[in-house]
């Protein structure tokens, strides 16, 4: 039978947890890009392949789609929009972060926490994302423009413009 447990973050409980994350954020400044990614790749393949808690099997979805984001050579983030991402993938890849990974039941509780404050900061980038490759999709199903690289390529040009706007604005509008 599941048990549903719900904790309420405070604010002071963010700024903790925030300040883990910019600390995995000044670690991004060594470390190079792609090291993170392969290691965060790694990472997710050997979670699927673990029994993880449902509390964090049910974030590899989203996790592997942060991934794709920043892998998708269709979808060019600024250094600045790549940064908080790279910082929570830095974070995860950690395995002495605030819990050890490696104590059982609890070790990966701060790491689900650390993706979902990932989800909510980054939500307007994943919902552009998520949109850009839904209108792709579209687009490759089409066989006209298969077979026209030249328009494929404008059109997907267009959408993405278009979708990181929506993105800059809203989250512009969430700052305050």
């Amino acid at each position: 039978m599941p048990y549903k447990l719900t904790i309420e973050l405070s604010d002071r409980d963010l700024r903790h947890f925030r300040r883990e994350l910019r600390k995995a954020r000044e670690s991004v400044q060594i470390a190079d890009d792609e090291e993170i990614l392969t290691a965060a790749v790694d990472l997710v393949a050997a979670m699927r392949r673990a029994d993880l808690p449902d509390f964090v099997a049910e974030r590899l979805d989203r996790l592997q789609l942060l991934l794709a984001m920043l892998a998708d050579d269709d979808w060019k983030l600024t250094d600045d929009e790549r940064s908080p991402v790279l910082s929570a993938l830095a974070y995860l890849c950690d395995p002495e972060d605030l819990i050890p990974d490696d104590i059982p039941g609890i070790g990966m509780l701060d790491d689900a926490v650390m993706i979902e404050l990932a989800f909510r900061e980054l939500r307007h980038e994943l919902d552009a994302y998520s949109d850009f490759r839904e209108y792709r999709a579209g687009l490759g199903k089409q066989a006209a423009l298969r077979r026209d690289p030249g328009t494929l390529a404008r059109k997907l040009d267009q959408r993405r413009k278009q979708l990181m706007a929506r993105m800059r604005r809203r989250r512009k509008v969430a700052s305050g």
